[in-house]
């Protein structure tokens, strides 16, 4: 981050050790050294105090870091999509499998628990919609773009936009089928098993 290469350039400009600029900002000598290093980052008390005592605008002193914490908001957009959609997966596909084998063996209470299962599973796709919405992603092209950390172009984007209404239900479906099989694979094979 360019914060801390600011401060040090702007405390040695006005001829100040860490020690006193701590004093004039109300923090310790540590506390400098730290974010002199880009070890910390000053809180929002702290950058007020920098930029007046230094005299220099506040968009014009952080200017730096703003594209560089867009960057590293986005990483973890993308890190938290990426993780939850692993999730997702593996509990559908968890809970697919295990299906029938709850159910032939548990009876009702079975169900019960296949019912339980589930609850993660909704969590997950619940916290990847709030992530589409939010960042108005809506197409399964946009998402596999944004979980490899990139962005459609304009055309692309249009183009996704064109299919949306016809995609979601496809995907439904797709997956639908996708349990469906693995329900059936597993029906089988604990039959065959137990039989």
């Amino acid at each position: 981050m360019e914060i801390g290469k600011q401060i040090q350039f702007y405390r040695n400009q006005f001829q100040l050790s860490q020690e006193e600029l701590a004093e004039k900002i109300y923090v310790t000598r540590q506390t400098i050294s730290n974010r002199e290093n880009n070890k910390t980052y000053p809180d929002v008390q702290s950058l007020l105090l920098l930029s007046h005592l230094f005299q220099i605008q506040l968009d014009n002193f952080i200017q730096g870091d703003i594209e560089e914490m867009k960057t590293i908001i986005q990483q973890e957009a993308q890190h938290q999509l990426n993780r939850h959609t692993y999730f997702m997966l593996t509990l559908m596909i968890s809970s697919s499998i295990s299906v029938f084998p709850l159910f032939y063996f548990l009876d009702w209470w079975g169900f019960l628990l296949w019912t339980l299962q589930l609850l993660p599973l909704f969590f997950f796709a619940h916290r990847i919609e709030v992530f589409k919405k939010k960042y108005d992603v809506q197409t399964y092209k946009e998402l596999v773009a944004i979980s490899e950390g990139r962005a459609l172009g304009m055309i692309e984007k249009r183009e996704e936009k064109a299919k949306y209404p016809y995609q979601k239900p496809l995907i439904v479906i797709s997956f639908a089928i996708g349990a469906a099989i693995l329900a059936i694979i597993s029906s089988i094979l604990v039959q065959w098993f137990f039989s």
